[in-house]
């Protein structure tokens, strides 16, 4: 079974900077991505960051510009770098790989528990 656990979210002042963690335990074989996503309060839930194995990138256009996704491959860790926040990105975010347990397996995704970012203006 595979676990994702997030870490990284707190308060911060608008224009400020986080940087959010997503390790996964258990055994992997491949994953195909990482990806973040937030929740904000009334909203429905929206893709923020994807990182593919080749490397390639995909941001909302809200953030683009500010925030950053990376990979830790050698440890399964997904990294989200978050700059200049402002208050509209309040939200819980949520960490989300997509990966196969064994070669023979199929694909699973994956959520982590989601960690709260408050941004005050």
């Amino acid at each position: 079974q595979v676990r994702l656990v997030e870490s990284g979210g707190g308060l911060v002042q608008a224009g400020g900077s986080l940087r959010l963690s997503c390790a996964a335990s258990g055994s992997i074989f491949s994953i195909a991505f990482m990806a973040w996503y937030r929740q904000g309060p009334g909203k429905q839930r929206e893709v923020v960051a994807i990182l593919d194995t080749r490397g390639s990138t995909a941001y909302l256009g809200s953030v683009k510009g500010r925030f950053t996704i990376s990979a830790d491959n050698a440890n399964n860790t997904a990294y989200l770098q978050m700059n200049s926040l402002k208050p509209e990105d309040t939200a819980v975010y949520y960490c989300n790989f997509r990966v196969q347990l064994t070669r023979e397996s199929t694909w699973s995704e994956y959520w982590g528990q989601g960690t709260q970012v408050t941004v005050s203006s």
